[in-house]
């Protein structure tokens, strides 16, 4: 896959994996009914936004590491009953999808790479 497609895919993903994880813990399905602190959960993923949009390739690496924190926790609580466990596999699937496009992203882009084409 070409480097624009997994930088697309990626940003794609990053996006509604942020989305998805504040309207889970602050609207659809929260801990608490008034909304939960959990909601900041996606502040390690914020840093990341501009280096993912920016293409850089440091960025993809440290994140493909940092999203198997959420594919963990969805996997943890895909068990879940109700929405919530709909909203974790939402969350692997999102996390799966991240993790392989930046890796892919960042392998595609080695500095030894581009001599070799």
């Amino acid at each position: 896959m070409s480097p624009r497609v997994l930088y697309l895919i990626s940003c794609v993903a990053l996006l509604a994996l942020i989305v998805l994880c504040v309207l889970w813990e602050v609207w659809l399905a929260p801990l608490r009914p008034e909304g939960s602190w959990m909601m900041l959960k996606v502040v390690p993923l914020l840093p990341a936004v501009f280096g993912v949009l920016r293409g850089k390739r440091y960025t993809y690496q440290w994140l493909s590491m940092l999203v198997l924190l959420y594919f963990t926790e969805g996997v943890l609580r895909a068990s879940d009953p109700g929405l919530t466990g709909t909203l974790a596999l939402i969350e692997v699937a999102l996390s799966v999808v991240l993790f392989l496009s930046t890796m892919y992203y960042a392998r595609n882009t080695a500095p030894s790479r581009q001599r070799q084409e």
